[in-house]
């Protein structure tokens, strides 16, 4: 008698292995042996200083400000870039005369610098909102789109064929179909892509945002405040591996359950 499979019941916190619960010790241990043999606490400060600028930061709320305004540029570039992506790279998944026409802007916009499309999106847009969101789902969409034509491109037709015989309708092969067979892909390419968009997040703020974490490494940087463009860069970090940690992997895990069905 085969045992029940548990997978995509587990909860996030004890799918975490080990190693990832060790690492923030391991990191905290080698960083501060590292302040210590700089002495230089201006330069490279200790985990204990950075420590305090993020405590005091988030007394004053500034914290809170910033890296709630960055989320919030990440979320919804991210919405943006996977729906955009995911129906391109399915349409030309799956339409071999749309692929051949569209591979050459596929390849165009995935070498674009993601430099000049914020610039470009700045000037002809304006130092807006709007500007910065378009440019960062601008950098993404490609990524998406490859990732999900390839996963159009292996869908089984077999199981297209037994919904034909079945007669199901548009909606039912959508959902019970297609769906599943590119969940993992669309899973993989969520995961990859918010570790790309959050970055070119923080470079949008940098060079024309007026809050967020970027913004504010910009100032400090101009201040030479080491501690506290650790503490907003640390701070940023720690909350997107918690994203990663306990929405991206559990999500990617139950999207690939079916796989070890059985």
């Amino acid at each position: 008698m085969s045992k029940p499979n548990n997978q995509g019941g587990a909860s996030g916190f004890s799918r975490i292995s080990p190693a990832a619960l060790l690492f923030p010790f391991l990191f905290i241990g080698v960083w501060y042996v590292a302040a210590g043999l700089a002495g230089n606490e201006t330069t490279f400060p200790s985990p204990v200083t950075v420590g305090k600028i993020i405590l005091a930061e988030a007394r004053s709320g500034a914290l809170f400000i910033h890296v709630g305004a960055t989320l919030a540029r990440v979320a919804a570039a991210f919405v943006i870039a996977m729906a955009v992506g995911c129906a391109i790279g399915l349409w030309m998944g799956r339409n071999r005369g749309i692929n051949r026409w569209g591979d050459p802007w596929l390849v165009f916009f995935l070498n674009m610098p993601a430099l000049v499309t914020i610039v470009l999106c700045y000037i002809w847009i304006g130092l807006t909102e709007a500007a910065a969101i378009t440019a960062v789902a601008i950098n993404k969409i490609p990524m998406v789109a490859v990732m999900m034509r390839e996963g159009a491109r292996t869908l089984d037709p077999g199981l297209n064929d037994m919904a034909r015989v079945f007669r199901m309708t548009p909606a039912a092969r959508l959902a019970h179909v297609v769906i599943p067979q590119l969940a993992p892909h669309f899973a993989s390419a969520g995961r990859a892509g918010i570790a790309l968009i959050w970055k070119i997040v923080l470079v949008v703020e940098l060079l024309g945002a007026s809050t967020g974490v970027g913004f504010q490494i910009h100032t400090y940087f101009q201040l030479f405040d080491v501690g506290a463009v650790l503490a907003y860069a640390l701070s940023f970090i720690i909350v997107m591996l918690v994203v990663e940690y306990l929405i991206l992997q559990p999500w990617e895990r139950h999207a690939s359950r079916w796989r070890n069905a059985g």
